[in-house]
């Protein structure tokens, strides 16, 4: 069974290794959508994969770093894609959330990133 929340932030980045013709090379911003996929079994007293309030709780100090900030002078964003975002996230999710499947950046409405800790660097 998988189960997804979706967490919402703003932030503003730029983009440095882009050429500075690029438009993502000067500083704007983002309404992001994170969406933390887990994956495991429907446990039998519960109901749940995992309760959702708990995962709420394990992101809540990650979405604090993200929201209203700009995600350069976030260490570890120093270049922050929807790619690389992802990772950082699921870098500092994965002990918390040992079901964690996936993680989606959505930078617009039509495109995202995903992560499921497989993928090469």
């Amino acid at each position: 069974m998988k189960i997804s929340q979706a967490f919402r932030f703003e932030a503003a980045h730029h983009l440095p290794n882009v050429p500075k013709t690029h438009r993502c090379h000067r500083m704007h911003g983002h309404s992001y959508r994170v969406e933390l996929i887990l994956s495991g079994p429907v446990d039998i007293s519960t109901g749940f994969v995992a309760d959702f309030f708990d995962l709420e709780e394990a992101f809540a100090p990650l979405l604090k770093t993200l929201d209203h900030h700009c995600l350069n002078d976030v260490q570890g964003l120093e270049n922050p894609t929807a790619e690389n975002i992802a990772i950082w996230i699921w870098d500092r999710s994965k002990t918390r959330l040992p079901q964690l499947f996936a993680v989606r950046v959505y930078e617009t409405a039509d495109c995202w990133a995903e992560y499921d800790g497989s993928d090469s660097r």
